[in-house]
Protein backbone atom coordinates (compact mmCIF):
# COMPACT_ATOMS: atom_id res chain seq x y z
CA UNK A 1 0.00 0.00 0.00
CA UNK A 2 1.05 3.35 -1.09
CA UNK A 3 2.58 5.77 2.43
CA UNK A 4 -0.23 8.04 2.98
CA UNK A 5 -3.06 6.15 1.99
CA UNK A 6 -5.55 5.20 4.48
CA UNK A 7 -8.28 2.88 4.80
CA UNK A 8 -11.75 3.79 4.68
CA UNK A 9 -11.80 2.99 8.63
CA UNK A 10 -9.12 5.39 9.14
CA UNK A 11 -10.05 7.93 7.37
CA UNK A 12 -13.24 8.57 9.23
CA UNK A 13 -11.83 7.61 12.39
CA UNK A 14 -13.77 4.52 13.38
CA UNK A 15 -13.03 2.30 16.60
CA UNK A 16 -13.25 -0.49 14.81
CA UNK A 17 -10.88 -0.11 11.82
CA UNK A 18 -9.96 -3.66 10.99
CA UNK A 19 -12.21 -6.89 9.37
CA UNK A 20 -10.40 -9.02 12.53
CA UNK A 21 -11.50 -6.50 14.66
CA UNK A 22 -15.17 -6.67 13.39
CA UNK A 23 -15.07 -10.60 13.26
CA UNK A 24 -13.79 -10.53 17.06
CA UNK A 25 -17.01 -8.17 17.63
CA UNK A 26 -19.72 -10.40 16.05
CA UNK A 27 -18.07 -13.42 17.76
CA UNK A 28 -18.49 -12.29 20.71
CA UNK A 29 -21.91 -11.67 20.59
CA UNK A 30 -23.15 -14.79 18.92
CA UNK A 31 -21.58 -16.29 21.81
CA UNK A 32 -23.34 -14.16 24.26
CA UNK A 33 -26.76 -15.57 22.87
CA UNK A 34 -25.95 -19.22 22.90
CA UNK A 35 -25.54 -19.55 18.99
CA UNK A 36 -22.86 -21.28 17.35
CA UNK A 37 -20.28 -18.92 14.90
CA UNK A 38 -21.30 -21.21 12.03
CA UNK A 39 -19.93 -19.89 8.82
CA UNK A 40 -18.86 -16.08 9.32
CA UNK A 41 -17.69 -14.46 6.26
CA UNK A 42 -15.14 -11.96 5.35
CA UNK A 43 -16.39 -8.45 7.27
CA UNK A 44 -17.61 -5.72 4.81
CA UNK A 45 -17.46 -1.68 5.68
CA UNK A 46 -20.45 0.03 5.45
CA UNK A 47 -19.69 4.04 5.48
CA UNK A 48 -23.03 4.96 4.67
CA UNK A 49 -24.18 3.83 7.68
CA UNK A 50 -20.83 3.94 9.45
CA UNK A 51 -20.90 -0.39 10.20
CA UNK A 52 -19.24 -3.24 9.61
CA UNK A 53 -21.71 -6.04 7.82
CA UNK A 54 -20.93 -9.75 8.66
CA UNK A 55 -22.46 -12.51 6.94
CA UNK A 56 -23.54 -15.96 8.48
CA UNK A 57 -24.43 -18.50 6.38
CA UNK A 58 -25.55 -21.70 6.67
CA UNK A 59 -28.57 -22.86 5.54
CA UNK A 60 -28.87 -22.09 1.78
CA UNK A 61 -32.68 -22.22 1.83
CA UNK A 62 -33.19 -19.81 4.75
CA UNK A 63 -32.79 -15.69 3.67
CA UNK A 64 -29.07 -14.25 4.28
CA UNK A 65 -28.36 -13.58 8.08
CA UNK A 66 -25.78 -10.85 9.19
CA UNK A 67 -24.58 -9.25 12.23
CA UNK A 68 -24.23 -5.82 11.78
CA UNK A 69 -21.50 -4.24 14.14
CA UNK A 70 -21.59 0.16 14.62
CA UNK A 71 -17.93 1.08 13.87
CA UNK A 72 -17.84 3.66 16.21
CA UNK A 73 -19.37 2.49 19.08
CA UNK A 74 -17.51 -1.35 18.74
CA UNK A 75 -20.41 -2.85 19.73
CA UNK A 76 -23.33 -5.32 17.43
CA UNK A 77 -26.12 -3.14 16.38
CA UNK A 78 -29.07 -5.48 17.07
CA UNK A 79 -31.92 -3.58 15.81
CA UNK A 80 -29.89 -3.73 12.63
CA UNK A 81 -28.62 -7.57 12.46
CA UNK A 82 -30.84 -10.53 11.50
CA UNK A 83 -33.17 -11.26 14.44
CA UNK A 84 -31.99 -14.63 16.50
CA UNK A 85 -34.12 -16.99 15.36
CA UNK A 86 -32.78 -16.85 11.63
CA UNK A 87 -29.45 -16.74 13.10
CA UNK A 88 -29.99 -19.75 15.09
CA UNK A 89 -31.37 -21.20 11.78
CA UNK A 90 -28.17 -20.80 9.97
CA UNK A 91 -26.13 -21.65 13.04
CA UNK A 92 -27.91 -25.39 13.56
CA UNK A 93 -27.44 -26.25 9.67
CA UNK A 94 -23.81 -24.90 9.91
CA UNK A 95 -22.97 -27.47 12.90
CA UNK A 96 -24.62 -30.18 11.15
CA UNK A 97 -22.54 -29.82 7.62
CA UNK A 98 -19.86 -29.24 10.20
CA UNK A 99 -20.09 -32.36 11.91
CA UNK A 100 -20.41 -34.35 9.21
CA UNK A 101 -17.29 -32.88 7.37
CA UNK A 102 -15.20 -34.05 10.19
CA UNK A 103 -16.73 -37.76 9.63
CA UNK A 104 -15.91 -37.79 6.27
CA UNK A 105 -12.83 -35.97 6.82
CA UNK A 106 -13.50 -33.44 3.89
CA UNK A 107 -10.58 -32.14 2.03
CA UNK A 108 -12.10 -28.26 3.52
CA UNK A 109 -11.25 -29.80 6.85
CA UNK A 110 -7.40 -30.63 5.54
CA UNK A 111 -7.22 -27.13 4.13
CA UNK A 112 -7.97 -25.22 7.35
CA UNK A 113 -4.93 -27.25 8.99
CA UNK A 114 -2.64 -26.05 6.78
CA UNK A 115 -2.06 -29.42 5.44
CA UNK A 116 -1.65 -30.73 1.89
CA UNK A 117 -4.21 -29.01 -0.43
CA UNK A 118 -3.90 -25.53 1.08
CA UNK A 119 -2.82 -22.55 -1.34
CA UNK A 120 0.87 -22.99 -2.62
CA UNK A 121 3.90 -20.58 -4.02
CA UNK A 122 4.00 -21.35 -7.73
CA UNK A 123 7.63 -22.78 -8.60
CA UNK A 124 7.54 -20.99 -12.15
CA UNK A 125 10.09 -17.85 -12.97
CA UNK A 126 9.58 -15.12 -15.36
CA UNK A 127 8.59 -16.40 -18.92
CA UNK A 128 8.12 -15.32 -22.19
CA UNK A 129 7.31 -17.96 -24.82
CA UNK A 130 7.22 -17.72 -28.55
CA UNK A 131 4.61 -20.50 -29.79
CA UNK A 132 0.86 -20.92 -29.65
CA UNK A 133 -0.44 -20.70 -26.65
CA UNK A 134 -3.06 -24.04 -27.38
CA UNK A 135 0.30 -26.23 -26.98
CA UNK A 136 3.04 -24.82 -25.04
CA UNK A 137 0.69 -24.21 -22.17
CA UNK A 138 0.68 -27.88 -21.83
CA UNK A 139 4.28 -27.79 -20.51
CA UNK A 140 3.57 -25.40 -17.52
CA UNK A 141 2.26 -27.20 -14.64
CA UNK A 142 -0.74 -27.53 -13.01
CA UNK A 143 -1.90 -24.98 -10.80
CA UNK A 144 0.99 -22.91 -11.35
CA UNK A 145 -0.48 -19.73 -12.14
CA UNK A 146 -2.23 -17.27 -9.83
CA UNK A 147 -4.05 -14.90 -12.18
CA UNK A 148 -4.82 -15.02 -16.57
CA UNK A 149 -5.43 -11.24 -18.24
CA UNK A 150 -5.90 -11.69 -21.85
CA UNK A 151 -7.45 -9.82 -24.72
CA UNK A 152 -7.90 -12.79 -27.81
CA UNK A 153 -7.30 -12.07 -31.38
CA UNK A 154 -10.16 -10.20 -33.42
CA UNK A 155 -12.35 -12.74 -35.71
CA UNK A 156 -11.38 -11.78 -39.23
CA UNK A 157 -10.65 -8.01 -38.32
CA UNK A 158 -9.75 -6.66 -41.20
CA UNK A 159 -10.98 -7.40 -44.72
CA UNK A 160 -7.62 -7.36 -45.82
CA UNK A 161 -7.33 -10.66 -44.79
CA UNK A 162 -8.71 -13.53 -42.75
CA UNK A 163 -6.95 -15.02 -40.13
CA UNK A 164 -9.69 -18.14 -39.46
CA UNK A 165 -11.59 -20.21 -42.11
CA UNK A 166 -14.87 -19.89 -39.87
CA UNK A 167 -16.03 -18.23 -36.69
CA UNK A 168 -16.34 -21.88 -35.28
CA UNK A 169 -12.61 -22.41 -36.09
CA UNK A 170 -11.49 -19.50 -33.72
CA UNK A 171 -14.23 -20.39 -30.98
CA UNK A 172 -12.13 -23.58 -30.95
CA UNK A 173 -8.83 -21.85 -30.61
CA UNK A 174 -10.20 -20.00 -27.42
CA UNK A 175 -11.49 -23.52 -25.93
CA UNK A 176 -8.12 -25.06 -26.28
CA UNK A 177 -6.30 -21.58 -24.78
CA UNK A 178 -8.91 -21.25 -21.91
CA UNK A 179 -8.95 -25.04 -20.94
CA UNK A 180 -5.35 -24.76 -20.38
CA UNK A 181 -5.51 -21.81 -18.41
CA UNK A 182 -8.54 -23.46 -16.24
CA UNK A 183 -5.88 -26.11 -15.65
CA UNK A 184 -2.92 -24.05 -14.50
CA UNK A 185 -4.66 -21.66 -12.34
CA UNK A 186 -4.71 -22.47 -8.74
CA UNK A 187 -8.13 -23.47 -7.21
CA UNK A 188 -10.57 -19.81 -7.08
CA UNK A 189 -8.12 -17.53 -8.89
CA UNK A 190 -9.27 -15.51 -11.38
CA UNK A 191 -9.32 -15.07 -15.31
CA UNK A 192 -10.32 -11.66 -16.67
CA UNK A 193 -11.15 -11.43 -20.67
CA UNK A 194 -10.95 -8.13 -22.47
CA UNK A 195 -12.87 -8.49 -25.15
CA UNK A 196 -15.93 -7.38 -27.11
CA UNK A 197 -18.39 -7.39 -30.78
CA UNK A 198 -16.70 -7.90 -33.73
CA UNK A 199 -17.85 -5.73 -36.73
CA UNK A 200 -17.68 -7.92 -39.97
CA UNK A 201 -18.18 -4.48 -42.87
CA UNK A 202 -19.91 -5.73 -45.39
CA UNK A 203 -18.65 -6.05 -48.62
CA UNK A 204 -20.62 -4.55 -51.46
CA UNK A 205 -23.60 -2.34 -51.12
CA UNK A 206 -26.46 -5.31 -51.39
CA UNK A 207 -24.80 -6.87 -48.70
CA UNK A 208 -25.09 -6.07 -44.54
CA UNK A 209 -22.89 -5.51 -42.07
CA UNK A 210 -23.16 -7.38 -39.18
CA UNK A 211 -21.89 -7.31 -35.53
CA UNK A 212 -20.92 -10.51 -33.65
CA UNK A 213 -21.63 -11.22 -29.79
CA UNK A 214 -18.37 -12.92 -29.13
CA UNK A 215 -18.22 -11.76 -25.54
CA UNK A 216 -21.70 -13.68 -24.86
CA UNK A 217 -20.16 -16.42 -27.01
CA UNK A 218 -16.93 -16.77 -24.67
CA UNK A 219 -18.85 -16.70 -21.82
CA UNK A 220 -20.68 -20.02 -23.34
CA UNK A 221 -17.20 -21.28 -23.61
CA UNK A 222 -16.12 -20.24 -20.18
CA UNK A 223 -18.60 -21.68 -18.12
CA UNK A 224 -18.68 -25.04 -19.74
CA UNK A 225 -14.67 -25.27 -18.82
CA UNK A 226 -15.66 -24.85 -14.88
CA UNK A 227 -15.19 -20.70 -14.46
CA UNK A 228 -17.64 -19.01 -12.19
CA UNK A 229 -18.65 -15.63 -13.59
CA UNK A 230 -18.45 -12.89 -11.26
CA UNK A 231 -18.48 -9.58 -12.94
CA UNK A 232 -18.57 -7.56 -16.06
CA UNK A 233 -16.55 -4.28 -16.16
CA UNK A 234 -17.03 -1.73 -19.12
CA UNK A 235 -14.40 -0.05 -20.32
CA UNK A 236 -15.13 3.33 -21.24
CA UNK A 237 -13.29 5.23 -23.68
CA UNK A 238 -13.62 9.13 -25.45
CA UNK A 239 -16.86 9.92 -27.00
CA UNK A 240 -15.08 10.05 -30.61
CA UNK A 241 -12.41 6.70 -30.46
CA UNK A 242 -15.86 4.59 -32.22
CA UNK A 243 -16.63 7.29 -34.87
CA UNK A 244 -13.78 5.86 -36.90
CA UNK A 245 -15.48 2.48 -37.47
CA UNK A 246 -18.19 4.68 -39.55
CA UNK A 247 -20.70 3.01 -36.88
CA UNK A 248 -23.28 5.89 -36.68
CA UNK A 249 -22.47 8.39 -39.64
CA UNK A 250 -25.33 6.65 -41.90
CA UNK A 251 -27.81 7.58 -39.22
CA UNK A 252 -26.21 11.11 -38.64
CA UNK A 253 -26.86 11.84 -41.75
CA UNK A 254 -30.13 11.90 -42.06
CA UNK A 255 -31.70 10.58 -38.70
CA UNK A 256 -34.08 7.99 -40.17
CA UNK A 257 -35.87 5.53 -37.45
CA UNK A 258 -34.79 1.86 -38.23
CA UNK A 259 -30.91 3.18 -39.25
CA UNK A 260 -29.86 4.09 -35.70
CA UNK A 261 -26.85 2.74 -34.78
CA UNK A 262 -24.57 3.80 -31.74
CA UNK A 263 -20.85 4.68 -31.94
CA UNK A 264 -19.24 1.99 -29.72
CA UNK A 265 -17.05 3.68 -27.18
CA UNK A 266 -16.95 0.43 -24.46
CA UNK A 267 -15.42 -2.99 -24.29
CA UNK A 268 -16.08 -6.03 -21.67
CA UNK A 269 -13.66 -6.68 -19.50
CA UNK A 270 -14.98 -10.33 -18.45
CA UNK A 271 -14.32 -11.41 -14.68
CA UNK A 272 -14.41 -15.15 -13.97
CA UNK A 273 -13.37 -17.12 -11.57
CA UNK A 274 -12.08 -20.89 -11.16
CA UNK A 275 -15.39 -22.30 -9.91
CA UNK A 276 -14.71 -23.81 -6.09
CA UNK A 277 -16.64 -24.44 -3.32
CA UNK A 278 -14.49 -22.15 -1.28
CA UNK A 279 -15.32 -18.57 -0.31
CA UNK A 280 -13.60 -15.77 -2.01
CA UNK A 281 -11.57 -14.91 1.31
CA UNK A 282 -10.19 -18.64 1.51
CA UNK A 283 -7.29 -17.51 -0.78
CA UNK A 284 -7.00 -14.18 1.64
CA UNK A 285 -6.85 -16.29 4.73
CA UNK A 286 -5.11 -19.38 3.65
CA UNK A 287 -2.23 -17.96 1.71
CA UNK A 288 1.35 -19.25 2.33
CA UNK A 289 2.81 -15.39 2.25
CA UNK A 290 0.59 -13.22 4.56
CA UNK A 291 3.41 -10.29 4.34
CA UNK A 292 2.52 -10.51 0.99
CA UNK A 293 -1.37 -10.44 1.08
CA UNK A 294 -0.62 -7.54 3.37
CA UNK A 295 1.40 -5.77 1.03
CA UNK A 296 -0.76 -5.86 -1.43
CA UNK A 297 -3.78 -3.76 -0.52
CA UNK A 298 -5.12 -1.24 -3.11
CA UNK A 299 -4.34 2.56 -2.51
CA UNK A 300 -6.41 5.12 -2.65
CA UNK A 301 -7.73 6.26 -6.18
CA UNK A 302 -9.74 2.68 -7.27
CA UNK A 303 -12.36 2.16 -9.44
CA UNK A 304 -15.16 2.36 -7.35
CA UNK A 305 -18.11 1.29 -10.61
CA UNK A 306 -17.85 -1.23 -13.43
CA UNK A 307 -16.97 1.48 -15.62
CA UNK A 308 -13.74 2.38 -15.66
CA UNK A 309 -12.91 5.66 -18.05
CA UNK A 310 -9.31 4.93 -19.77
CA UNK A 311 -8.27 6.80 -23.28
CA UNK A 312 -6.81 4.52 -25.78
CA UNK A 313 -2.91 3.68 -25.61
CA UNK A 314 -0.72 4.27 -28.45
CA UNK A 315 2.77 2.17 -29.20
CA UNK A 316 4.71 2.00 -32.71
CA UNK A 317 5.65 -1.01 -31.98
CA UNK A 318 2.25 -2.07 -31.57
CA UNK A 319 -1.48 -1.28 -33.87
CA UNK A 320 -3.19 -0.40 -30.56
CA UNK A 321 -2.01 -1.44 -27.29
CA UNK A 322 -4.50 -1.31 -24.76
CA UNK A 323 -3.70 1.20 -21.96
CA UNK A 324 -1.06 0.13 -19.40
CA UNK A 325 -3.41 1.90 -16.57
CA UNK A 326 -6.03 -1.13 -17.73
CA UNK A 327 -3.88 -3.84 -17.34
CA UNK A 328 -2.43 -2.16 -13.97
CA UNK A 329 -6.06 -2.19 -12.70
CA UNK A 330 -6.77 -5.73 -13.30
CA UNK A 331 -3.51 -6.91 -12.25
CA UNK A 332 -3.52 -5.11 -8.27
CA UNK A 333 -7.24 -6.12 -8.03
CA UNK A 334 -6.70 -9.56 -8.78
CA UNK A 335 -3.64 -10.72 -7.36
CA UNK A 336 -1.34 -10.66 -4.66
CA UNK A 337 2.39 -9.84 -4.95
CA UNK A 338 4.49 -12.30 -6.27
CA UNK A 339 1.78 -14.06 -7.79
CA UNK A 340 2.44 -15.59 -11.45
CA UNK A 341 0.35 -13.59 -13.82
CA UNK A 342 -0.07 -15.37 -17.58
CA UNK A 343 -1.17 -13.65 -21.18
CA UNK A 344 -1.77 -16.14 -23.40
CA UNK A 345 -1.62 -13.98 -26.21
CA UNK A 346 0.46 -11.53 -25.37
CA UNK A 347 1.19 -9.37 -28.16
CA UNK A 348 3.88 -6.67 -27.32
CA UNK A 349 3.84 -7.53 -23.51
CA UNK A 350 1.27 -4.78 -21.74
CA UNK A 351 0.33 -7.27 -19.05
CA UNK A 352 4.08 -8.35 -18.23
CA UNK A 353 4.88 -4.73 -18.00
CA UNK A 354 2.33 -4.43 -15.76
CA UNK A 355 3.05 -7.35 -13.73
CA UNK A 356 6.72 -6.42 -13.20
CA UNK A 357 6.25 -3.03 -12.39
CA UNK A 358 3.35 -4.15 -9.38
CA UNK A 359 6.11 -6.66 -8.53
CA UNK A 360 4.74 -9.73 -9.47
CA UNK A 361 5.99 -12.73 -11.99
CA UNK A 362 4.73 -12.66 -15.46
CA UNK A 363 4.08 -15.43 -18.02
CA UNK A 364 3.64 -14.02 -21.76
CA UNK A 365 3.19 -16.47 -24.86
CA UNK A 366 2.90 -15.10 -28.64
CA UNK A 367 3.44 -17.11 -31.76
CA UNK A 368 4.87 -14.26 -33.61
CA UNK A 369 8.55 -14.06 -32.94
CA UNK A 370 8.66 -10.00 -33.49
CA UNK A 371 6.57 -9.83 -30.47
CA UNK A 372 9.52 -11.81 -28.21
CA UNK A 373 11.93 -9.15 -29.94
CA UNK A 374 9.55 -6.22 -28.63
CA UNK A 375 9.52 -7.88 -25.07
CA UNK A 376 13.15 -8.82 -24.95
CA UNK A 377 13.84 -4.70 -25.74
CA UNK A 378 11.69 -4.09 -22.82
CA UNK A 379 13.44 -6.72 -20.59
CA UNK A 380 16.50 -4.65 -21.46
CA UNK A 381 15.18 -1.17 -20.39
CA UNK A 382 14.38 -2.77 -17.22
CA UNK A 383 10.33 -2.88 -18.39
CA UNK A 384 10.54 -6.89 -17.52
CA UNK A 385 12.22 -9.00 -15.26
CA UNK A 386 15.81 -9.05 -16.06
CA UNK A 387 16.09 -12.79 -15.45
CA UNK A 388 13.16 -13.71 -17.72
CA UNK A 389 13.53 -16.88 -18.93
CA UNK A 390 13.03 -16.84 -22.97
CA UNK A 391 11.51 -19.98 -24.60
CA UNK A 392 10.39 -20.75 -28.03
CA UNK A 393 8.22 -24.17 -29.27
CA UNK A 394 10.57 -24.72 -31.86
CA UNK A 395 14.11 -24.17 -29.62
CA UNK A 396 14.68 -21.74 -31.87
CA UNK A 397 15.86 -18.95 -29.95
CA UNK A 398 19.01 -18.55 -27.40
CA UNK A 399 18.35 -20.73 -24.28
CA UNK A 400 16.65 -23.60 -23.00
CA UNK A 401 13.89 -24.78 -24.72
CA UNK A 402 10.24 -26.26 -22.92
CA UNK A 403 11.45 -29.11 -21.70
CA UNK A 404 13.66 -26.70 -19.01
CA UNK A 405 10.64 -25.36 -17.99
CA UNK A 406 10.00 -26.87 -13.98
CA UNK A 407 7.16 -29.44 -13.03
CA UNK A 408 6.42 -31.12 -15.51
CA UNK A 409 2.66 -31.63 -15.48
CA UNK A 410 1.40 -34.89 -13.82
CA UNK A 411 -0.91 -36.73 -14.30
CA UNK A 412 -2.27 -36.86 -18.21
CA UNK A 413 -1.11 -39.31 -20.25
CA UNK A 414 1.12 -38.29 -23.50
CA UNK A 415 -1.28 -36.52 -25.97
CA UNK A 416 -4.13 -35.71 -23.56
CA UNK A 417 -5.79 -32.48 -23.62
CA UNK A 418 -6.22 -30.20 -20.61
CA UNK A 419 -10.00 -31.52 -19.59
CA UNK A 420 -8.24 -35.17 -19.93
CA UNK A 421 -9.86 -35.65 -23.72
CA UNK A 422 -7.63 -36.55 -26.52
CA UNK A 423 -5.44 -33.68 -27.90
CA UNK A 424 -6.59 -31.99 -30.99
CA UNK A 425 -2.60 -32.11 -31.93
CA UNK A 426 -0.75 -29.83 -34.10
CA UNK A 427 -1.27 -26.20 -34.56
CA UNK A 428 -4.82 -26.00 -36.28
CA UNK A 429 -5.06 -22.71 -35.40
CA UNK A 430 -1.81 -21.09 -34.02
CA UNK A 431 -0.66 -20.02 -37.47
CA UNK A 432 -3.85 -17.78 -38.11
CA UNK A 433 -3.89 -15.94 -35.21
CA UNK A 434 -0.38 -15.56 -35.14
CA UNK A 435 -0.50 -12.71 -37.79
CA UNK A 436 2.36 -12.33 -40.47
CA UNK A 437 5.79 -12.86 -39.22
CA UNK A 438 7.42 -9.70 -38.62
CA UNK A 439 4.56 -7.57 -37.41
CA UNK A 440 3.75 -7.12 -33.99
CA UNK A 441 0.07 -8.10 -33.25
CA UNK A 442 -0.87 -8.42 -37.22
CA UNK A 443 -3.60 -10.40 -36.20
CA UNK A 444 -4.11 -9.27 -32.54
CA UNK A 445 -7.47 -7.75 -31.56
CA UNK A 446 -7.26 -3.51 -32.08
CA UNK A 447 -6.85 -2.93 -28.31
CA UNK A 448 -4.50 -5.34 -26.95
CA UNK A 449 -0.42 -4.88 -25.72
Amino acid sequence: MIAGDRLVAERRRYTVTTAAAARRLARAHLARVGVHEGLLGLPEIDDRYHVWRISLSGDASAPPAEIVVDAYEAVVDTARSSRLALLQQHSAAAGCRATKARQRREPSDALRHGEPGSPRLSPLPDLAIRGDAANVLDALPSGSVDLVFTSPPYFNARRSYAEFASYQEYLHLLERVFGQCHRLLGEGRFLVVNVSPVLVRRVGRSSASRRIPVPFHVNAILEELGFEFLDDIHWMKPAGAGWALGRGRRFAADRQPLQYKPVVVTEYLLVYRRATDKLLDWNLRCHPDPEAVRASLIADGYERTNVWQLPPSSDRRHPAPFPEALAERVVSYYSFRGDVVLDPFAGSGTTGRAAHRLARRSVAVDVDPAALAVMRADAAAGLLASGTMWLDEDGGLAGPGLAALPGPVAGRAPGEGPTGRPSTGGRSTGRRSAGRPGRVGRARRGNHG
